[in-house]
């Protein structure tokens, strides 16, 4: 026993390091699964480690001279390169849940749902992005406001073929849609069918930079289709959109979101504190001196007075 004791006390520190420098590789992996920078990190670790086998295993001392020289410099190499993925990661640790309850969200998918089967069976074109974690008012800001609860007449008008708004996208921010006519961003991917169009091109490439659910609806044939996280998912029938809607929009179960939100909260409730803090004390400082009652600004006003002190 007294082994054991020595032995916890001697590489407690050690055990710790290493078990907090597992969970930061893993979650580090995590931002990268799915994503366009998934290729581009396994290949540059697989160079990486491969230049660094081949100089150790030749003693290629002019080699491991520049490797230690230029590691230094990756660092700044991996922040050019990764910059979209960790800055949907951090945006993803900071942001707040959009829906305030289940019934609210569950209004939502019955609203998208029956928007999609309308627009499938008129086969008008539609391009609906849901904003989930990671905002993008840049985007939302391209179009026209709208600021309206989420409907189906409403997403319906708007895609009307006879609407000036229809061929953009619209933005939905919890239960309310925020802007119609908007400009998203076109993927970069080469591998896509050409039959394609560009609402399917925009929606798979704005799922690519945040984490939003994109619908779209085919104006050709009328298909349905989600694109998530840089994937296309095409020929959804009602009942599969109202499940994939249901299975995405609910809260995230991620391991480790449970610390994130408890460190989310502690820092909500500082910035609320001195908000409010701040608020009052300005309050005090500002508050305008009380009145007099009106029988002493009248006489205070009065002629009489006036000609007394003269």
């Amino acid at each position: 026993m007294q082994q054991v004791i020595e032995f916890i006390q001697t590489y407690w520190k050690a055990a710790f390091e290493i078990a907090l420098l597992a969970a930061i590789i893993y979650y580090f992996l995590l931002l990268f699964r799915g994503t366009r920078g998934a290729a581009v990190f396994t290949g540059f670790v697989i160079a990486l480690l491969l230049i660094a086998g081949l100089t150790h295993f030749f003693e290629l001392d002019v080699m491991n001279s520049i490797l230690s020289r230029v590691l230094p410099f990756l660092a700044i190499a991996v922040l050019v390169i990764f910059q979209p993925e960790l800055r949907r990661a951090l945006a993803q640790i900071g942001s707040q849940p959009l829906f305030s309850s289940s019934a609210q969200r569950g209004e939502l998918i019955d609203v998208l749902v029956e928007t999609a089967r309308s627009l499938s069976q008129k086969h008008f074109g539609g391009l609906i992005a849901i904003e989930r974690e990671i905002g993008f008012r840049g985007l939302s800001e391209t179009g026209v406001t709208i600021d309206a609860k989420a409907s189906v007449e409403l997403l319906a008008t708007i895609f009307h073929v006879n609407t000036p708004l229809h061929d953009g996208g619209v933005v939905l921010r919890g239960d309310r849609v925020i802007s119609a006519g908007c400009v998203f961003p076109l993927t970069q991917q080469s591998n896509l069918s050409t039959s394609l169009g560009m609402r399917h091109r925009a929606a798979i490439g704005l799922s690519e930079e945040t984490d939003a659910i994109v619908l779209v609806v085919s104006e050709e044939n009328g298909t349905i289709s989600i694109a998530h996280r840089g994937h296309l998912i095409q020929d959804l029938d009602t009942k599969t959109l109202r499940a994939f809607l249901a299975r995405t929009l609910a809260p995230s179960a991620r391991p480790g979101n449970a610390v994130v939100n408890v460190i989310r909260r502690f820092i909500s409730t500082l910035f609320t504190r001195s908000s409010s803090t701040s608020a009052s004390a300005t309050t005090d400082f500002s508050a305008p001196a009380e009145p007099l009652p009106p029988t002493e600004q009248a006489v205070n006003d009065s002629p009489v007075d006036h000609e007394a002190k003269r």
